[in-house]
């Protein structure tokens, strides 16, 4: 009997893992293939039974993980990114989500004859869409930056002001439950997560700033104390951890000089591996037939659920400049996410337990609304950007990770010769430096899941893998070749490959071209320019060709890039060369010797522009 409980354990993980991995390749939000391969498992060939595996710990379990989902999500809510984002986006967290909430609600109410209790849960998990649905689509649909900056930011912002909406809902509806004045209950409830979550997320600032706790124990302390916080608010009254949890990651996000990336970063893997098992085991829970019984009352709520959502971007964008194109788009993007599936399950059966009538449509109502609007946007939302004409143009911006000073200057030039361009590194200085550079940044890793959730891509078609980790460079480089294309991720070698004929055919094995050419290494680069080399461009002419520019200062400079005649970015790598023609620029790194500076005082002008030599950074 153990090792059966031990096997589809381990089942259960295999197959959140191969529905991440399924996500991830089809580009397609992970939760569609969570949800799905636990009904598989679950009620259609009986081979996980969730309360005879995990008994009385699976309400209990499930409990501690949505407490850390909530957590996790109220960590990445910073207040001051609300009001910079614009004021369709503060619209539609604040009073686009209050139509949602109210008029979705009541379409529940009477299309299933549900009590105004649990209508009003309902409509408020369905106002929650969140970055894990967003993000994979506005990758494949790719519109236009202001739609998708619109809903990207949409999905992040109210991610956590859905939960704690949700939460306060529920709290009210269970205080009416038990004896006592409804308020005043609710109010003890409120007043006891909102103490213990303040001064929860106060004293452990306290913990982080003064050093008190090694470094090494960052992580599972934060997470003893979060779900400790949990248990001792829901002990003093009773559902008050989750609205405790909530408010305590709200917080913390939004204190001062407090460094939370490696906390985030372990809960964002913990989180992970709660949402693959988790969803996993509720969807095993639900039988089909409950979706099924819904009849035509749920495609007439899919129904209304678009129009609320037409009226909710209606109200958001009054005043703006976006067309009905672009509005549109952002009604018809809208999939409900990890929230709505993660609460509906675990409140539903605590309602049930107090006899609420309408509580058991709860779970089979939110999953119908997320897998189909998720499945059916992600099916439909490039062709009709598409019909529409809000797709962005071909993406022209690099992201440039890692490199240094090298990569700065390169990226400083780039964006000089107007194209977009993104900094993303792991060290602070650096990331420091390009944003006083005036340089869109990402403080991360860009192979973590923090990146996958919030690294803005949108315009983004090159990317340049350039930090000092060659083995970092190569996993970069797989992970978005398939997002970006395998011909438009470039690798910058370090001196330690150019002499690891191993390493060398590991790169050749995965086609990376090395970026600027197999003989050009980081250290190269580094060398130069602390010798006073300069990033310059220089535009060819029928009376100043290529092999003219080589002959002259190009003899000892490295070729970075080349741009033509129709503004195209062409970069110097080891395969498929090339060769600049009149009326294209030339982008390198050139020596400052008495050679080109004699050739600077030379140069004529051509179209009143400087032929060559012309400064990038």
């Amino acid at each position: 009997m153990t090792e059966h409980i031990g096997a589809q354990l381990a089942l259960i993980l295999a197959l959140g893992v191969g529905s991440q991995w399924l996500a991830w390749r089809m580009k397609l939000p992970a939760i569609l293939f969570l949800l799905l391969t636990g009904i598989a498992v679950g009620p259609v060939l009986g081979l996980i039974n969730p309360d005879t595996l995990m008994g009385d710990l699976l309400f209990p379990g499930v409990s501690l993980g949505v407490a850390i989902i909530l957590f996790e999500g109220a960590l990445t809510l910073k207040m001051p990114e609300i009001s910079g984002h614009g004021k369709v986006v503060t619209r539609l967290i604040s009073a686009g989500a209050i139509i949602t909430w109210l008029l979705a609600g009541a379409t529940a109410h009477y299309l299933f004859d549900l009590s105004w209790e649990i209508s009003l849960l309902f409509g408020g998990l369905v106002s929650v869409t969140g970055p894990t649905v967003i993000v994979p689509i506005l990758r494949t649909v790719k519109p236009r930056a202001s739609i998708a900056g619109i809903l990207r930011w949409e999905g992040i912002l109210i991610d956590p002001i859905g939960a704690l909406l949700v939460v306060l809902v529920f709290e009210y509806v269970i205080s009416g439950r038990q004896q006592g004045h409804t308020l005043f209950i609710f109010g003890e409830v409120v007043a006891v997560g909102v103490a213990l979550g303040v001064a929860g997320a106060y004293a452990m600032a306290a913990v982080l700033r003064r050093h008190l706790l090694p470094e090494y124990l960052h992580n599972v302390g934060a997470l003893a104390w979060v779900l400790g916080i949990y248990a001792c608010s829901n002990v003093i009254a009773e559902e008050s951890g989750l609205l405790a949890v909530t408010l305590m990651g709200m917080i913390l996000a939004n204190l001062k000089d407090l460094e939370l990336e490696d906390i985030l970063d372990f809960k964002e893997t913990l989180t992970l591996l709660f949402i693959s098992v988790l969803f996993i085991i509720l969807a095993a829970r639900l039988e089909p037939s409950q979706i099924i019984d819904l009849g035509g009352g749920a495609v007439l709520l899919l129904i209304a659920l678009v129009a609320i959502r037409a009226l909710s971007v209606a109200v958001a964008t009054w005043g703006t400049k976006l067309n009905w194109r672009e509005r549109a788009l952002i009604v018809w993007i809208a999939p409900r996410g990890i929230v709505a599936a993660a609460i509906s399950a675990l409140f539903a059966a605590k309602l049930s337990d107090l006899g609420i009538p309408g509580a058991e449509q709860l779970v089979p109502l939110t999953f119908m609304v997320i897998i189909v609007t998720v499945l059916v946007q992600s099916l439909t939302a490039r062709p009709l950007a598409l019909a529409l004409g809000v797709c962005d143009p071909e993406a022209r911006g690099v992201m440039i990770f890692g490199g240094q000073q090298v990569g700065l200057a390169i990226g400083k030039a780039l964006h000089e010769q107007g194209f977009p361009v993104l900094m993303a590194d792991t060290n602070w200085e650096q990331i420091s430096a390009a944003r006083m550079a005036g340089l869109p940044t990402y403080y991360g890793n860009v192979v973590s899941e923090h990146a996958d959730r919030h690294l803005d891509l949108i315009g983004i078609g090159r990317l340049f893998a350039m930090s000092r980790r060659p083995a970092l460079n190569a996993l970069a480089a797989l992970r978005y070749r398939r997002e970006l294309g395998a011909g438009r991720v470039y690798n910058l070698r370090m001196p330690e490959e150019q002499a690891s004929g191993e390493k060398k055919t590991f790169a050749q094995r995965y086609r990376t071209p090395s970026l600027f050419g197999d003989t050009v290494t980081f250290g190269q680069l580094a060398s130069k320019m602390s010798k006073g080399a300069a990033i310059k461009v220089t535009r060819l002419t029928d009376s100043y060709s290529f092999e003219d520019y080589k002959a002259g200062q190009g003899a000892t400079a490295v070729l970075l890039v080349a741009i033509d005649d129709r503004n195209n970015l062409k970069v110097f790598t080891d395969l498929k060369p090339f060769t600049p023609k009149a009326g294209w620029m030339v982008m390198a790194l050139v020596d400052k010797t008495e050679k080109t500076e004699k050739i600077e005082k030379t140069e004529k002008l051509v179209d009143g522009t400087v032929a060559n030599d012309t400064p990038a950074a």
